[in-house]
C-alpha cells in the first residue's frame, strides 16, 4: 500500500517528458524551416489522411482524459493531453496547407513554432504537477478544514492540531492528527472516539485516519486552568514567531507543565524554546517545563 501506488505519478511524469520532447522537436523543426524554407507539397490523399488522423486523435484524447478523470489517473489524463496536442499540431498543418494551396503563402513553420511553445509550456506544467505528487506537497486547505471540522464536531474534542496528510497514489490518502481530550476520559472512551472519527472522515473524504495522538487538558482544576491562561499570555508576546500553543497540561502535584508550540518557518527553534522556558520559569519557578516544537505542516489548528 505504500510506495507502489505512486507509480501512477511516475508514469505520468514519463508522459509529461514525452510531451515536452514533442514540443521541443517540433519547435526545432519549425525554426529550421523558417531559416531554410522548403517547397511544400500537399496531395489530396495526404490531406485526407491528416484530416482523419486529427479526428481520431481528438476522440482518443477526449476519451483518455475522461477515463483518467473518472479513474483519478494522472497517467491517463497526461496521455489524453498528449493526443490532444498531437491533434493540434496536425490541425495547424492542415490549416496552413489550405492557406498555401489557396494563396501560395507558406505559414506552416511559423504556426508550428507558436504551437510548439504552448506544448512546451503544457509539458512543463504537467511535470510540475507530477513532481509535486511524487515529492509531496502541502495538503489542500479545503480538505484540511473539512477533516478538522469533522473532528471538532465531537463534543469531547477540545482542539485538533498538527494534521498531516500523506498521499501514496490515487485514493491512497492517510492522515494523522493530534487532539485535546479531557483528562477524565478513559482509554475505552478514547478508543470509541478515535474509531468513530476514522469512519466519519473516511466516508466524508476518502482519507484514512491512521494515527491519533492524544493530549489531555485540565478540566476539574481551576488553578491549572488559570495557569494555562497566564502561560498563553506569555506566548502571545511572541506572535511574530509563534502561530499556536496547544496540548497544554499542568500537573500541580508533580509541579510539571507541558505544551506544544507551532512556529513559523525560518524561526530559530532552539533559541525560541530557550527564551520561552526562561519567561515561563520566571512566572512559575517551581515547575519543570517541557516545550515541544511543531512546524506549520498544514494550517493552524482549531480550538473550541
Amino acid at each position: 500500500p505504500f510506495g507502489h501506488g505512486r507509480y501512477e505519478y511516475f508514469s505520468a511524469m514519463i508522459i509529461a517528458a514525452i510531451v515536452f520532447y514533442a514540443g521541443l522537436t517540433s519547435l526545432w523543426e519549425s525554426v529550421k524551416k523558417i531559416i531554410e524554407p522548403e517547397m511544400a507539397t500537399y496531395t489530396p490523399i495526404s490531406l485526407l489522411i491528416l484530416t482523419v488522423a486529427i479526428v481520431v486523435k481528438i476522440q482518443l484524447g477526449r476519451y483518455a482524459k475522461r477515463q483518467g478523470f473518472l479513474a483519478e489517473s494522472d497517467a491517463l489524463e497526461a496521455s489524453g493531453a498528449d493526443a490532444m496536442f498531437d491533434a493540434l499540431l496536425s490541425l495547424s498543418v492542415l490549416v496552413t496547407a489550405f492557406i498555401y494551396i489557396g494563396t501560395g503563402i507558406s505559414l506552416e513553420a511559423y504556426v508550428g513554432a507558436i504551437i510548439s511553445i504552448f506544448i512546451l509550456k503544457a509539458g512543463i506544467d504537467m511535470m510540475r504537477k507530477t513532481l509535486n505528487d511524487l515529492l509531496g506537497e502541502r495538503p489542500d486547505p479545503e480538505l484540511v478544514r473539512k477533516i478538522r471540522a469533522i473532528i471538532i464536531e465531537e463534543p469531547e474534542v477540545h482542539g485538533a492540531y498538527d494534521l498531516m496528510l500523506n498521499n501514496y497514489g490515487p485514493d491512497r490518502n492517510y492522515a494523522s492528527v493530534h487532539i485535546d481530550l479531557p483528562d477524565t476520559m478513559t482509554v475505552e472512551q478514547a478508543d470509541r472516539l478515535t474509531r468513530r472519527l476514522h469512519d466519519r472522515i473516511f466516508l466524508a473524504t476518502g482519507v484514512r485516519l491512521m494515527g491519533v495522538t492524544v493530549y489531555s487538558y485540565n478540566t476539574n482544576d481551576p488553578e491549572a486552568i488559570e495557569i494555562r491562561k497566564d502561560v498563553y499570555k506569555i506566548m502571545m508576546k511572541h506572535r511574530d514567531h509563534l502561530l499556536q500553543v496547544h496540548g497544554f497540561y499542568v500537573d500541580r502535584k508533580k509541579k510539571e507543565m507541558r505544551f506544544d508550540i507551532v512556529v513559523k518557518f525560518g524561526t530559530n527553534i532552539p533559541e525560541m524554546i530557550e527564551l520561552l522556558e526562561k519567561e515561563v520559569k520566571e512566572a512559575y519557578p517551581d515547575y519543570d517545563i517541557l516545550i515541544d516544537p511543531d512546524m506549520d505542516i498544514s494550517a493552524l489548528g482549531i480550538n473550541r
